[in-house]
């Protein structure tokens, strides 16, 4: 069982570098939070979902300390959507991309990598069998951070900065197109993610993904 710790999780995740400039009382304050939503979240703290919850738990965590402090709620996004997003490296990825095998690569790593990455929460339906060589799509139909976001009331603030993440990850890759056009914590039914090929002298527009 990982262990679900608050600085253990804070150094694992994503607002490690952002964590340590703050006050100290501050800081302070975001362990106390996290000790608390570990306990009150304790049915999602599998394996599988420690990468996630050691974001999402400080993202909540960070907002409810700074807000104790008085900044604004459209300071505390600012501060946490640029530092969780800064923390973010698409290079390896892109490195990927220039493979010409990249998406078949995909179509067997991904799926092996959310099963191990994704606990309780989380629901997907592949496409394998059906896609083209030079195409991988799949669905997300559960998501973690929607069914936390929603309990919280923070749905709409926090869902759209973690989508955009993706964008981040996937929306510059070399040679192919990621496409989504919907996401479950920005409304829609499901996330449906698309990566489609094209050849290496191939003109093509790269779509505007949400």
């Amino acid at each position: 069982m990982k262990s679900y710790t608050p600085l253990k999780m804070i150094h694992a995740g994503r607002y490690r570098r952002c964590f340590d400039t703050l006050m100290p009382s501050v800081q302070q304050d975001v362990m106390q939070r996290m000790e608390r939503l570990t306990n009150e979240e304790r049915q999602w703290c599998d394996d599988g979902n420690y990468g996630h919850l050691c974001n999402i738990l400080p993202t909540l965590a960070i907002d409810g300390a700074l807000a104790a402090t008085g900044m604004p709620a459209d300071k505390r996004l600012q501060f946490l959507s640029e530092n969780m997003w800064a923390a973010l490296n698409p290079k390896p990825m892109q490195r990927l991309a220039r493979l010409p095998f990249f998406v078949p690569l995909m179509k067997k790593v991904v799926p092996f990598g959310f099963r191990k990455g994704s606990g309780r929460g989380w629901r997907y339906v592949w496409h394998l069998d059906t896609d083209s060589r030079n195409e991988f799509h799949f669905e997300c139909t559960e998501c973690l951070y929607k069914h936390i976001f929603l309990q919280h009331g923070v749905l709409e603030r926090f869902g759209p900065m973690f989508c955009h993440a993706d964008i981040i990850n996937y929306g510059e890759l070399p040679f192919t197109d990621f496409i989504r056009t919907q996401t479950l914590c920005q409304g829609g039914k499901l996330c449906d993610f698309r990566f489609v090929r094209h050849r290496k002298n191939e003109h093509w527009q790269r779509s505007r993904s949400i």
